[in-house]
C-alpha cells in the first residue's frame, strides 16, 4: 500500500483528485497496559504499519467516507447532523473525528476521504486509532490549521470516547499522533507530557516480535468498561484522584484497606505494580540495557492474566511458547481477550521463537498466527 495507491483509490470512488493524503501509524504497548484508565504511565511506539486517508474538501456540507477494507459503498452524512450513537460501525470512527472538531469550535466542513489500511484490525494495535487520527490530521490540513498534532489526538480521542462510545483512554491516539521512529514515547496520561526514550533493538542485537493471535477483540462489549470503572471505585475508596496516585511502596497498605472488597484488589494490584514497571523500562531503555526489561514484560502479562482478567489462552500460549523457545520477555499488548502478544528476543533466535509459538498453535489447533518484526517507526504526518 501506499499514499499514491490511496489517491489512485480516492479518484476511483469519488470521481475527482484528493487534496492530499494523511497518514497515522497503529500502535504497539512496550509496557503500561490498563495504566491510562488509571492516569498512569505507559510507553508505546509506532508500528511501521499504516492508515492512509485520502480527502478533498466539500462545499455541501456532506461527508461521503469509502473503506477499502470495509467493502459497500460511500456512507454519506450531513456534517451539521451528527450526533453520538447515530452512526455505527467502522464510519462512526472518522465521523466521530469530524464531530469532534465542529464541536470545539473549528470549522471543519463536508468532505469526501477515501481510507487504506494495513493495521490489522481486532488485533490490538489501535487501528481505530490510527484512522481517528489520520481523518483529523486530514481535516486539519483541509480547514485548518486547527491545532497541534497532540491536540488532534485529544479530539480524536473525544471521538471515540463520546461518538463511538468506547471509554478508552489517551495512549493510542497520542501515541499514533507523536510518537518518534527509534524511539519509544514515555507518555503521562494525567497531564500528557510526554519523553522520547531512544529505543533501537537491530542495534542492540534484539528483535521485536508481534504475534497476532487473529482473535478479533471488541471494546465495545462492556469488558474494558467494567474494569474502568472498577479502578475508579477503587480510587474513591483509597480517598485518590486516580490510582497511578497509590505509590508502590504503599500497595500493600492499600490493598489492606480494600480487604473487604476482593473485586477490587487484584485491579489495584495491577495498575499500581504495572507503574512500576513502565518506570522501571524506561530506565533500563534509557541506560541502554533492553535486554533487561524481557522479565518485566512477562512479568506484566502475569499481572494481566490473573489480576486483571484480560489475557485469552491463545495470548498466554504467545507467552509460554516464546519464553520456552528463549524469548527474553513477552506480553499480551493492547485490550487484551484476544489481539496481540509482544515478544522481546536475541535477534538469532527470533526464528526458533517465532517456530516455536507457530508450532504450539498447530498443536493447540489454534488458527495460525501472523508473526512479524516491529520496529519503532514514525507518527501522523502528510504523505501525499
Amino acid at each position: 500500500m501506499s499514499a499514491r495507491r490511496a489517491a489512485e483509490a480516492f479518484r476511483a470512488v469519488h470521481g475527482a483528485p484528493c487534496e492530499g493524503v494523511w497518514a497515522a501509524p497503529g500502535r504497539v504497548n512496550l509496557i503500561g497496559e490498563y495504566t491510562d484508565i488509571s492516569e498512569g504511565f505507559v510507553l508505546p511506539l509506532a508500528l511501521p504499519h499504516l492508515t492512509w486517508v485520502a480527502a478533498r474538501r466539500r462545499r455541501d456540507g456532506l461527508l461521503r467516507l469509502h473503506s477499502a477494507a470495509a467493502g459497500g459503498g460511500v456512507v454519506e452524512l450531513r456534517a451539521d447532523r451528527l450526533a453520538p450513537g447515530a452512526v455505527r460501525g467502522w464510519a462512526a470512527y472518522p465521523a466521530g473525528v469530524l464531530w469532534a472538531l465542529r464541536e470545539a469550535g473549528h470549522a471543519a466542513g463536508g468532505a469526501d476521504l477515501h481510507v487504506e489500511s494495513e493495521v490489522p484490525a481486532g488485533a490490538g494495535l489501535s487501528s481505530s486509532a490510527a484512522l481517528e487520527v489520520a481523518t483529523a490530521l486530514a481535516l486539519d490540513g483541509l480547514y485548518g490549521p486547527f491545532t497541534d498534532l497532540p491536540g488532534l489526538a485529544r479530539l480524536a480521542r473525544r471521538a471515540e470516547n463520546a461518538f463511538v462510545g468506547v471509554p478508552c483512554g489517551a495512549m493510542d491516539q497520542t501515541a499514533s499522533a507523536c510518537c518518534v521512529a527509534g524511539h519509544a514515547l514515555h507518555l503521562d496520561t494525567r497531564d500528557l507530557s510526554r519523553r522520547q526514550i531512544p529505543f533501537d533493538p537491530a542495534a542492540h542485537g534484539l528483535r521485536l516480535l508481534v504475534a497476532d493471535t487473529r482473535v478479533a477483540h471488541a471494546l465495545g462489549d462492556g469488558e474494558y468498561a467494567r474494569r474502568r470503572a472498577g479502578c475508579e471505585a477503587a480510587a474513591r475508596r483509597l480517598r485518590v484522584r486516580a490510582l497511578r496516585d497509590v505509590p508502590y511502596a504503599h500497595l500493600p497498605a492499600a490493598l489492606d484497606a480494600l480487604r473487604g472488597d476482593a473485586g477490587l484488589r487484584p485491579l489495584v494490584r495491577h495498575v499500581v505494580t504495572e507503574n512500576h514497571r513502565v518506570g522501571a523500562v524506561a530506565a533500563l531503555l534509557e541506560a541502554g540495557d533492553p535486554r533487561a526489561a524481557g522479565p518485566l514484560l512477562t512479568a506484566g502479562h502475569a499481572s494481566l492474566r490473573d489480576d486483571f482478567g484480560v489475557s485469552c489462552p491463545e495470548l498466554d500460549l504467545v507467552v509460554a511458547a516464546a519464553g520456552e523457545a528463549g524469548a527474553l520477555g513477552a506480553r499480551m499488548t493492547g485490550a487484551g481477550f484476544g489481539g496481540s502478544a509482544l515478544v522481546l528476543t536475541e535477534e538469532a533466535g527470533a526464528g526458533e521463537v517465532q517456530r516455536a509459538v507457530a508450532g504450539a498453535f498447530a498443536a493447540a489447533g489454534h488458527r495460525p498466527p501472523r508473526i512479524f518484526a516491529v520496529a519503532p517507526g514514525e507518527g501522523a504526518r502528510r504523505v501525499g
